[in-house]
Formats: structure tokens, C-alpha cells, sequence
């Protein structure tokens, strides 16, 4: 599906309504009716307000439905968290977009003086297994 829009995310969690249908979702796939039951039990509100919710939910990347049947299943997308989580992260830290390639930076250095080092040490033991035969 691709990264969703921070804003578009943002915008979808101002709401509580689809707040609570996340907290819902986060649990496990739910039906669209369970979800509306499940909603009901907490504030007064129509199937088609929760089908709106719905619908602001997985245009901002947070759900995905699968259709079985004449059913509709939501569950978390983890691309939209992604995305929420990903701001939020650059907020408090700038710098941790730049993490993952100095860690792979960081990483090869590390290989290249391994490398370096095991180069002499490897050619002794060769030559002292040379002497042994």
C-alpha cells in the first residue's frame, strides 16, 4: 500500500471515536458489525457514522478490510502505524532517520577491520600448519 500521509494520519486520530476503533482493531480483525456493537457500547452512534469512521480510517493508511462474503473485516495496517510512528520519531529525534545507515556504515568498518586484522593472523596459522605436515 505504500506510506501514508503523516497529516492524513494525524487528521484520522483526532478523533475518538476512531481512536476506540483502533484500540478495537488493534486486538484482532473484527467484523464491521462487531465493531459497530462494539463502538455502541460506549457512545451513541449510528452504523453509518462507524461506516464513515471507517472510511476516513483506511483512507489515512491505519485499516485494511477484507470482504468475505457479504461481510467486511478491519484490520490494523501496520503501514499507517508505520508512518504515525515515524513522525513522531523525527520529532524527538532528528537524527534517527540517519541511524539505520550509519549502523550499516558502522558495520562494514567494523567487517573491514575484522578483515584486516585476521589477514596477518590467518597467514601465521597457514604457515604453521605448513611447518606441522
Amino acid at each position: 500500500m505504500g506510506h501514508a500521509s503523516p497529516a492524513k494520519v494525524f487528521e484520522a486520530l483526532g478523533d475518538p471515536v476512531r481512536r476506540a476503533i483502533l484500540l478495537l482493531v488493534s486486538g484482532g480483525e473484527r467484523s464491521a458489525g462487531t465493531l459497530v456493537d462494539e463502538i455502541r457500547e460506549h457512545t451513541p452512534i449510528s452504523q453509518p457514522a462507524v461506516s464513515q469512521h471507517l472510511k476516513v480510517l483506511r483512507a489515512a493508511g491505519l485499516v485494511r478490510v477484507r470482504a468475505e462474503a457479504n461481510r467486511r473485516f478491519y484490520a490494523l495496517e501496520p503501514d499507517g502505524i508505520a508512518t504515525a510512528r515515524e513522525w513522531l520519531t523525527e520529532l524527538v529525534d532528528p537524527l534517527a532517520r540517519f541511524a539505520q545507515p550509519l549502523d550499516a556504515l558502522a558495520t562494514e568498518v567494523a567487517r573491514g577491520k575484522r578483515e584486516r586484522r585476521e589477514k596477518p593472523s590467518g597467514t601465521t596459522s597457514a604457515n604453521r600448519t605448513d611447518r606441522t605436515a
